[in-house]
Parts: C-alpha cells; sequence; structure tokens
C-alpha cells in the first residue's frame, strides 16, 4: 500500500483531531465514540503504512475502567479514563500531524498544492467552497465574488442544475466540498413561546439545518460562520467564534485565515489587491 500524499495525511488525521471535542460530551459507551475509535485507527494504519509504532501508540490508550470491586465511584473513575483517553489522543493525533508537517516531503517538487484534500496520485480533488445562505442575497453575492476572486469555486444550491432531483437529494450532491462558508444573517423573527413578545431575528431554518450538517460532515474547522448584525445563533454552538461581517470588510480577513488554516493556498495580493 502506497504512502498518502502530505496533504492528504494531514487531512485525514485533522479530520480525526477535530471530533475529540464533541466526543468529550458523550461517553464511552456511545457508538459514536465506537465509530469514531475505529475509524481512527484505520486512518493512523493507513497513513504510516510504513510504522506499526503510531497504530501501537494509539492502541495502548486506555478509555475503558475496569473496577476490581463494584463501588459507588465506578461511575466516576469511568468517566474520567474515558476523558484521559479522549486528551491522550487529541495529543498524539497533534504530535502526528506535527511529523507529517515536520518531516515529510512535500509533493510536486516541494509546491504545496491550492487546496486538498488530494487523491492518493496528487492529483487535486476540488476547490470547492459551499455557501450556506437565506434571503440575504447582497451579503451572498459579496462573499461568493471575493471566493472568486481567490481562485475557489464557490457552490450556491440554487444556481445548480435540478434535474428532476428534491431539495434534499440537490443538495447531497453538492456538499462534496473542503469547506462552507454559513452566512446567518437576520431573516425570521422568533422567541420562545413563553416570551412571544421577545421577538428575535434569526436565519431562516435551511441555514442552521445546513450549519450543522457541514459541522458534521467536515468538522468545525472547515467551517466559517459569518454573522450580519444582531442575529440569535444556536444553542448547540455556543462558544464558538462568530465572524461579524462588517462594512469595512475585517471579514474578510479571518476568512482568508480559516481558509489557509483548512489548506487553502491564498495568494494575499489577490485577496486584498486590486488583482
Amino acid at each position: 500500500m502506497a504512502r498518502p500524499s502530505k496533504a492528504k495525511a494531514i487531512e485525514r488525521l485533522r479530520r480525526a483531531l477535530d471530533k475529540v471535542p464533541e466526543l468529550e460530551k458523550l461517553s464511552s459507551d456511545s457508538p459514536e465514540f465506537e465509530k469514531w475509535r475505529r475509524d481512527t485507527r484505520v486512518a493512523i494504519e493507513n497513513t504510516f503504512v510504513e510504522d506499526s509504532t503510531h497504530v501501537q501508540e494509539f492502541d495502548g490508550i486506555s478509555f475503558y475502567w475496569r473496577p476490581v470491586l463494584w463501588t459507588g465511584e465506578n461511575e466516576t473513575y469511568k468517566r474520567k479514563t474515558y476523558l484521559r483517553g479522549l486528551q491522550k489522543s487529541f495529543s498524539l493525533l497533534e504530535s502526528m500531524i506535527e511529523e507529517i508537517e515536520e518531516y515529510w516531503e512535500e509533493e510536486n517538487g516541494g509546491q504545496t498544492s491550492s487546496y486538498f484534500p488530494h487523491q492518493e496520485d496528487d492529483t487535486l480533488i476540488s476547490n470547492k467552497v459551499f455557501i450556506v445562505h437565506g434571503h440575504d442575497e447582497s451579503v451572498r453575492e459579496t462573499v461568493a465574488r471575493f471566493l472568486e476572486k481567490l481562485q475557489i469555486d464557490p457552490i450556491i444550491l440554487h444556481e445548480q442544475p435540478n434535474q428532476g432531483r428534491t431539495i434534499i437529494e440537490k443538495f447531497e450532491d453538492y456538499t462534496d466540498v473542503v469547506f462552507a462558508v454559513v452566512l446567518l444573517t437576520p431573516d425570521d423573527l422568533g422567541t420562545p413561546k413563553d416570551r412571544r413578545d421577545d421577538l428575535e431575528f434569526r436565519a431562516r431554518q435551511n441555514v442552521v439545518f445546513e450549519l450543522g450538517f457541514f459541522i458534521g460532515k467536515l468538522g468545525r474547522s472547515k467551517v466559517c460562520t459569518l454573522v450580519k448584525g444582531t442575529v440569535e445563533t444556536p444553542s448547540d454552538y455556543d462558544g464558538v467564534v462568530y465572524t461579524e461581517l462588517d462594512d469595512a470588510g475585517g471579514w474578510k480577513t479571518k476568512l482568508v485565515q480559516e481558509l489557509k488554516a483548512a489548506g487553502f493556498n491564498i495568494d494575499a495580493d489577490r485577496a486584498f489587491g486590486s488583482a
């Protein structure tokens, strides 16, 4: 089995790393954790194909508390063992990514590609970024044109051909992307039923749904959320830093930073110059 490209290896392990914070909310008995543990082991095994020590290090991490005696403290120790295992996994994956970044040779004679992931033969798969939007067409077009300026292909669902598909079928067919930009704009009004006079601006329901979809599909590090004005944000997404869609254009700098962190090679002159 051939070793994957440097960019593919980093993307593969980064995907496993990004899921750790969400797993901390679950338990070692959860199906989500079991799937992640198996997927991560397979990812490590297929990344370091000529060195089994990396798999052995991951296999050596304990996630399960096995009590000698049944006491009231078992659940506490079980939880602590699980969280300690996730913390060790996080550190191990970070170390593996740093090892690849430091010691693996670049593809294409030392030149990094403009985006990833790559196929095993180093041909590029996609430079597409999905734009999740509501009714604010001006914001949508501004962000789309900026991405095009960066030589990135913005995917706007309603601009794609229907071909007899339902909305959800069409959505699924066009979400094969490496990054998503979510626009939270004040399109709707809503309030809890016990505070009917306390209306707040909210994003469209489809925007909130698609935000959750892409967080699950790509990981939080591959989703940039841009917020216009005062908009109620999803409660399950609290603690995540949102980027204000300011009139001065400061959001462009933040978006470029997020794209670079996701693996895009952005030309600063192209991003902020006259080109």
